[in-house]
């Protein structure tokens, strides 16, 4: 049923596609149809409609967009040849009145704004309608002229898309530089406000997408507070202009962070820091007056000759350092009085206050959005139960958290002293998930070893530093991470974390990556514990195989498949011989050693789709399935000549010293469904009648109960 839903998905996704073009091949019919004799308003006024709205909506989609897409650059074209056909043919009656040339202009347009595809494609639709009008008309004489219409086409649609085509590109192109001109004043901006950490990275659409709105607008802020306290400096002290220069983070350069002033002549900047009455400002480390200024004099700030009479600046300090200067100048040579100079050292204090002010607050936004990512990455991790489910749960969500180009989980057997990448995500799957490899003096090893991440700030050298082995590698990148998940100081594996920036794993991001690891950690111990549970469940502890219980749900099961489906299905009960001699004669532990060989032995000898059970004791049960008596027996005797082939060795010398040896044998009893019976009461009590037969007959052999006399089973009593 799956497949058929994705089919009808996909079906009615490619309808709704495909609707607009086929609206205007099918309103293109009603155009052609209309030439030879008119249609009712019923049709035509609809049909009008129609186009009009589909034209309408699709035009208004693709002036939203700065680059159409082929699709929608063929929709609205061929909506639009539509629609000069249908008012060609309707004033003029034919294809050679004087309202044609439109359809020459329709071309031109339609070449200029849509990609060459579709041009291609829309010239080959209108001369299909051309060609069409012309025939349903039955104007032979005008076919004549169809070829000369073509050639007219080709040559509007060659004609755009060489001249006003390139003209809207350039248009294009000049449009999307002012816009990046805008997006990296701004990014520069926040750097110098240093509101900006490092790049989130194009991986990350959205993550990006948040920090340049959060960024955006915390220089907006910045800039309203600042001019709204240049502005009141202006007003309150009669200036001619009031700008506030901010360094850069070399500190070489300042450029305008915001300017209150009416003069047209004002420079951008940037300007040097040790220019003019800036380096005075800088290098003193206090305010610089001056007065009696004439139009000769310069002022880095103006273009041209010094408009002003006097001028203040003064040195913007956060905490003991220089980040700006803020100069006032009026056009009167009236000196700057101790007061003004006070008031104007509170305007920078001012400044100051409102970017840290609003760096914290930035700060604070960008650490609520990493402690919600976070905070989802915890809720996935929860809902994960398997070990897999965890795996793949922390590779996703460190994607998520940061911007990484490559992911990848090991973990570790403590046991063998040996790692496996359980999977890797941004690599070479293929090569790299299921591969293990001992310890050794990788990152991986080491961070493991060392209980803390590697390498160093996350800087990593493909030439002097090994991740996991020499053979096997992640792709070269400068920035990578291997962060140790423990539970308890024990190991369990790591988590590897790759980025093509540099310095991609700074403070920061590390201690949100660290937060996250301890936390799938303990999802993966818990996931771990959880599978113990269930396998102390449904498992024997001594031979890995299903306990009774575990085999009471399977039996049903599987015989309820049987009944439905009308198969075979076969039981084994096997009992080791004299097993309570060998305990009496060797002691418990060699007991213990033999049912565990068994064990082995109904494991391996056993097909994948059999159920193996441990009932209690040395007694054990197979549940084979689509399987007759015959092929029960077969199995059940490869099973007793292994047992009677295996040396077992006695966990205890003996009294000289020497290994002890013991060879056991076993008996079985076999029972098919349906012949012994329909319900798993009726088939184990068949199968231990068999297995009590076996007992009697000598033991060391395999009985089925098919074989039994009828009235075996009435006297059926278990053997030791």
């Amino acid at each position: 049923m799956a497949p058929l839903v994705v089919l009808v998905l996909k079906l009615r996704r490619l309808g709704r596609a495909a609707l607009p073009l086929l609206s205007a091949i099918g309103l293109g019919a009603i155009v052609v149809a209309s030439t030879a004799s008119p249609l009712s308003l019923w049709i035509e006024a609809p049909a009008s409609a129609l186009l009009l709205g589909m034209l309408a909506a699709r035009a208004s989609r693709r002036s939203r967009a700065i680059e159409g897409t082929l699709r929608l650059d063929l929709e609205v074209g061929a909506l639009f040849t539509v629609l000069v056909y249908a008012i060609v043919t309707r004033s003029d009656g034919a294809l050679d009145g004087r309202l044609y040339p439109l359809v020459y202009v329709c071309v031109g347009l339609v070449s200029a704004f849509a990609r060459p595809i579709a041009t291609v494609l829309l010239l080959a639709f209108a001369l299909g309608l051309d060609a069409s009008v012309r025939h349903w008309a039955m104007l032979a004489s005008s076919f004549d002229r169809l070829a000369y219409a073509g050639a007219f086409m080709v040559v509007f649609a060659s004609f755009n898309a060489l001249l006003l085509r390139a003209e809207i590109a350039r248009a294009r192109s000049a449009l999307k530089e002012r816009i990046q001109a805008e997006v990296e004043k701004l990014r520069d901006d926040a750097r110098s406000y240093r509101l900006l950490g490092a790049p989130a990275g194009g991986r990350n659409a959205s993550r990006a997408n948040d920090e340049e709105r959060l960024v955006r607008s915390g220089v907006e802020e910045i800039h309203q507070s600042v001019l709204f306290a240049l502005r009141l400096l202006r007003q309150a002290m009669n200036l001619h202009t009031a700008v506030l220069l901010w360094q850069n983070d070399a500190g070489t350069h300042l450029r305008i962070s915001e300017l209150s002033t009416d003069d047209p002549n004002v420079a951008e900047g940037p300007f040097l820091a040790g220019d003019g009455i800036f380096g005075a400002a800088i290098t003193q480390r206090e305010a610089v007056a001056l007065r009696g200024l004439e139009p000769r004099h310069k002022l880095p700030y103006y273009t041209g000759p010094c408009p002003v009479r006097a001028a203040l600046a003064l040195p913007v300090f956060e905490h003991g350092s220089i980040r700006g200067v803020l100069v006032l100048d009026r056009l009167t040579d009236e000196p700057f009085g101790l007061k003004e100079q006070e008031l104007a050292m509170e305007a920078c204090r001012y400044a100051v206050r409102a970017i840290q002010n609003e760096r914290v607050f930035v700060q604070l936004e960008r650490a609520k959005v990493e402690q919600g990512r976070l905070y989802r990455a915890v809720e996935s991790l929860n809902a994960a139960t398997t070990e897999a489910e965890v795996v793949e749960s922390g590779l996703r969500t460190a994607r998520e958290i940061t911007s990484v180009d490559f992911a990848a989980v090991t973990l570790y057997d403590e046991s063998q002293k040996a790692h496996e990448i359980r999977a890797v995500s941004g690599g070479d799957e293929a090569n790299l998930v299921g591969q293990r490899y001992k310890q050794n003096a990788g990152l991986v090893s080491m961070a493991l070893e060392n209980k803390h991440p590697l390498p160093y700030r996350g800087e990593y050298d493909e030439k002097r530093q090994i991740v996991f082995t020499k053979k096997l590698a992640p792709p070269s990148m400068p920035s990578m991470i291997v962060l140790p998940m423990l539970v308890h100081d024990k190991p369990l594996g790591t988590l590897v974390l790759g980025s093509r920036r540099r310095a991609a794993f700074g403070d920061a991001a590390r201690s949100t990556l660290e937060v996250l690891t301890s936390h799938v950690a303990v999802s993966l111990a818990n996931a771990r514990m959880m599978r113990r549970l269930e396998e102390m469940a449904t498992l024997d502890s001594m031979t890995g195989l299903y306990n009774k219980r575990a085999m009471l749900e399977i039996a049903d099961q599987k015989i309820k498949a049987a009944k439905r489906f009308g198969r075979k299905l076969s039981v084994l009960v096997t009992d080791i011989d004299h097993f309570k001699k060998v305990n009496d004669t060797y002691g418990h532990d060699a007991g213990d050693v033999i049912i565990k060989g068994l064990g082995e032995i109904l494991r391996r000898e056993r097909r994948a789709t059999d159920a193996t059970a441990r009932f209690g004791g040395e007694e054990f049960v197979v549940i084979c399935e689509e399987t007759d008596a015959r092929g029960a027996m077969l199995l059940a005797e490869r099973v007793r000549e292994e047992l009677g082939k295996t040396i077992f060795h006695a966990p205890k010398p003996g009294p000289d010293g020497q290994p002890v040896t013991i060879r056991v044998t076993c008996s079985i009893g076999v029972a098919s469904f349906p012949e012994a019976g329909e319900t798993w009461e009726d088939l184990f009590k068949a199968a231990d009648e068999a297995l009590y037969a076996s007992k009697r007959g000598g033991r060391n052999r395999v009985t089925a109960h098919a074989a039994l006399p009828r009235a075996a089973g009435s006297k059926a009593q278990h053997a030791a």
